[in-house]
């Protein structure tokens, strides 16, 4: 894996990601701005409209992180790594005609010769058939071809000779026509013109439009001592016929500007061929400026001179943010939070980079950077670069050695990655993902979630915001089970998809009514939803806890209603509280007593951005008590309106069950949480493992996830931890898989059904024996078989197209070597990127 520069010599990386030495420093108040140090620019105060360029940088940037910004990042298809990108060169060989083609041209055009030939001498049977169709019959002498006073001499007007000319230019026209199209002379012109460079394509292009004038007008050019073509007569004839009159040829004038009109068609075939106009544009613009030395040259301005801020006036914001990056006082994250700000309109920016600098709309946390990077990031793209595009025959041109990236752009239609314990689901894609998503977040473009395994956190504790590590009491958040909802139908239907959505025997939309009509009565009693032994003990229908509740809402008749229409199902047939009691008896254990305390409130949004980082540190560790009472509730539903970077540790300890049973739970308030109005930053929930986690309902969720700015990141050690009957509805519900080396041939069917097949062209050859039926022949054949030892055989070879699967469950399971794996991906776009071996190694 690339060092990313954390080893390397410095300034001696390929294309290094600048981040500061040491910790972020602390963030200026905002009535403070920082002094300079010495040698900095001082900070203009106004535009510099006085300079003769206005807008111009005054001090080139030398940093590293300038050199990073200016860095190339062409568009590219899906999962390319785009930083310096330099996209392959088709493979230069010298283009040589075919001798077919050589021929093919040469063959129309003898045989077009030959033809003209015949009908100059008027041996072509039926040759003025279709004239004399098309012709009055007293423009002919008798049985012959001439005019009556053409056939005596006389130099009067001579319909029948006029229409003769014509008839010969038009098939002389299509003779020529027909030379072209079968012979392929668009293709030699191509070949020998118009892949020149100019000038030479314009000089080859004038040169052939001279020969084709040569013998057009044979008179205008010296030495030229054969006929002209008929192209001038038989358009001259053709206007006497419509005009019935010489007069127009009387003019010298008429007959120049005709004879312009036949030049210019003649050579605009060439012009175009030759690209005679382009660069003649080129030229001129050449010389205006080499003729005003003074005319001051467009200069496109690199992107670490911010030319976007000077092209729409912000010359003084541009300057500060020159002088920041140029200084090394910019890492890359402050550099694509001040884009992502500019691109979103603020409306005092200016204002802002001038009191604050590289510091302005800095991350709640106050956090700059991640302490550490183990992976590559370029947070301007909004990539992370995860291994190198293997180069195949499968593999389009433009992956071949390609870097291989995930973002936002792809991780919006959801990443289902599977692979066996030990194949490096976690190491090569997981951890690097969540690493650029919290990357993102410090730049205010996104907000996340990550579970991690038991035993494994995802990334180290300051590189989060709110850590909630359930059943360890040390935890100073705690998560709240209704994501802060204040519908009970909302909050059942969330709380019921986790407890037994993944059970067959229970209807989820009998759950959610069930406790529906506990969730209800109890809000409208007591102002908020009942911690989860609270509820647990009104599913299994305790006197004590329910004669509590029926007395609270004695004086609402609704409520009341629904709780006696609850007490009454409560032990029937088809009770789904039975099952709902069951499951929260898993999370109603000792290991976890103080948490999912619904009651508990966080206390409020402030709180969530503002205190979050102080939370998973170790200074802070003495504040982090047993008591359930100081843990804050902390709701999903940030998420939807701040760049919070959340991780949720599950339990371990023998507590699986209950694991998968938190990791439904977050999964239904993603779900929930992002269809809550319209944000501009993308919201993304990682699941290390989603052993249990995927139910029908949420896969119809997560096909919707796409339009709403969010996605989420399924890893499964195997297909066999999803229900059979969601198989086929998960790899259509996501827009992105990736098979790990390793996996078994019943996980490789379903990949290879999912990316389907495609048409490949194969070639077959078969020998046959050849038996030859002349003595001498079979002679012959006998003595190469007694000397070569082989029968005298001949190929034959037969080309056909077949459908052939992408990749089959057999390659899938054998043919992928370790540290590698097979990745097709979806833009949010609809673009595709087909399955390709990516080595996570490179």
């Amino acid at each position: 894996m690339n060092s990313d520069g954390t080893r390397d010599t410095r300034d001696t990386h390929a294309t290094p990601v600048p981040r500061p030495a040491g910790p972020p420093p602390t963030p200026p108040a905002p009535s403070q701005v920082p002094p300079p140090p010495p040698g900095t620019p001082p900070r203009p105060t106004r535009a510099p409209g006085a300079s003769e360029q206005a807008g111009m940088p005054t001090q080139p940037p030398s940093s590293a992180v300038a050199a990073w910004l200016n860095e190339a990042r062409p568009e590219t298809r899906p999962g390319i790594w785009r930083l310096g990108h330099r996209p392959p060169k088709e493979a230069r060989t010298v283009e040589r005609l075919a001798p077919v083609t050589v021929v093919g041209m040469l063959i129309p055009l003898v045989v077009a010769l030959l033809v003209w030939s015949f009908w100059q001498r008027g041996a072509v049977p039926y040759q003025f058939t279709l004239l004399r169709l098309f012709t009055p019959d007293s423009w002919w002498w008798g049985g012959t071809m001439a005019s009556p006073k053409e056939f005596e001499g006389q130099p009067v007007e001579v319909p029948g000779a006029e229409a003769l000319t014509v008839y010969s230019g038009v098939f002389f026209a299509f003779l020529a026509w027909a030379v072209g199209r079968l012979g392929s002379w668009s293709t030699l012109l191509r070949h020998f013109i118009g892949r020149r460079p100019q000038p030479a394509r314009a000089l080859l292009a004038l040169l052939g439009a001279l020969v084709a004038l040569s013998f057009i007008f044979p008179s205008a050019f010296p030495g030229a001592g054969w006929d002209p073509l008929p192209v001038i007569a038989p358009l001259f004839s053709l206007i006497v016929l419509l005009s019935d009159s010489y007069a127009l040829f009387q003019s010298p004038a008429s007959i120049n500007s005709l004879y312009t009109v036949i030049t210019l068609l003649v050579v605009w075939p060439f012009a175009v061929v030759g690209g005679w106009l382009p660069y003649l544009r080129e030229r001129l613009a050449a010389r205006r400026a080499a003729a005003d030395p003074a005319a001051p040259a467009p200069v496109e301005l690199p992107r670490a001179q911010w030319p976007r801020l000077r092209d729409a006036g912000q010359y003084e914001a541009a300057e500060v943010l020159t002088a920041e990056v140029a200084a090394g006082r910019m890492n890359d994250v402050d550099c694509a939070r001040l884009t992502r700000a500019w691109e979103s309109g603020s409306g005092d920016f200016r204002d802002t980079v001038l009191r604050e600098g590289g510091a302005a709309w800095i991350h709640p946390s106050g956090s700059r950077d991640l302490p550490r990077r183990a992976a590559r990031h370029d947070v301007l793209a909004a990539q992370v670069r995860i291994g190198r595009w293997v180069a195949g025959e499968r593999a389009p041109l433009p992956y071949h050695e390609a870097g291989a990236a995930l973002g936002p752009d792809v991780l919006g239609t959801s990443l289902l990655a599977v692979g066996p314990s030990g194949s490096g689901k976690t190491r090569t894609v997981v951890e690097p993902v969540t690493e650029a998503l919290a990357l993102q977040a410090l730049t205010g473009g996104c907000a996340f979630v990550a579970v991690s395994s038991p035993g494994s956190p995802l990334g180290s504790d300051s590189a989060f915001d709110v850590i909630i590590r359930i059943g360890d009491r040390s935890s100073v958040h705690d998560l709240d089970p209704y994501a802060e909802s204040e519908d009970p139908d909302e909050a059942a239907g969330v709380l019921a998809e986790a407890l037994v959505g993944d059970l067959d025997a229970v209807g989820g939309q009998a759950a959610a009514t069930a406790l529906a009509q506990l969730l209800g009565p109890y809000r409208s009693a007591y102002g908020r939803f009942p911690a989860l032994p609270v509820l647990r003990e009104l599913l299994e229908g305790e006197p004590s806890t329910l004669s509590a509740l029926r007395e609270a809402v004695a004086g609402d008749p609704v409520m009341r209603r629904e709780l006696e229409a609850r007490v009454r199902q409560s032990g029937t047939p088809g009770d789904p509280g039975r099952a709902l009691a069951d499951r929260l008896a898993l999370l109603n254990r000792p290991a976890f007593a103080g948490f999912f305390g619904g009651g508990e409130r966080a206390p409020g949004v402030a709180d969530h951005t503002e205190d979050h980082t102080e939370d998973h540190t170790e200074d802070h560790a003495e504040d982090r008590t047993a008591g359930g009472s100081e843990r804050r509730a902390f709701s999903l539903r940030a998420l939807a309106h701040h760049p919070l970077r959340v991780r949720i540790d599950l339990p371990e300890r023998g507590h699986e069950e209950a694991g998968r049973l938190i990791t439904r739970l977050v999964l239904a308030q993603f779900h929930s949480v992002v269809r809550e109005g319209r944000r501009a930053h993308f919201v993304c929930l990682v699941l290390d493992d989603a052993t249990g986690a995927v139910t029908a309902d949420s896969v119809r969720r997560i096909q919707r996830l796409r339009s709403q700015n969010a996605g989420v990141l399924l890893a499964l050690r195997s297909v066999a931890d999803v229900p059979e009957a969601l198989h086929g509805p998960l790899y259509g519900a996501v827009g992105c898989r990736m098979a790990f080396s390793g996996i078994t041939t019943w996980d490789g069917g379903r990949f290879a059904r999912s990316w389907g097949t495609e048409w490949v062209e194969t070639t077959e050859v078969a020998k046959h024996t050849v038996f030859a039926d002349q003595p001498m022949t079979r002679a012959l054949h006998a003595l190469r078989k007694l000397v070569t030892g082989r029968a005298v055989t001949t190929d034959a070879v037969t080309v056909r197209q077949v459908e052939r699967e992408r990749w089959s469950a057999s390659q899938l399971a054998h043919e992928v070597p370790p540290g590698h794996a097979v990745l097709s991906l979806t833009s949010v776009k609809g673009e595709h990127a087909p399955p390709l071996l990516v080595d996570l190694r490179g």
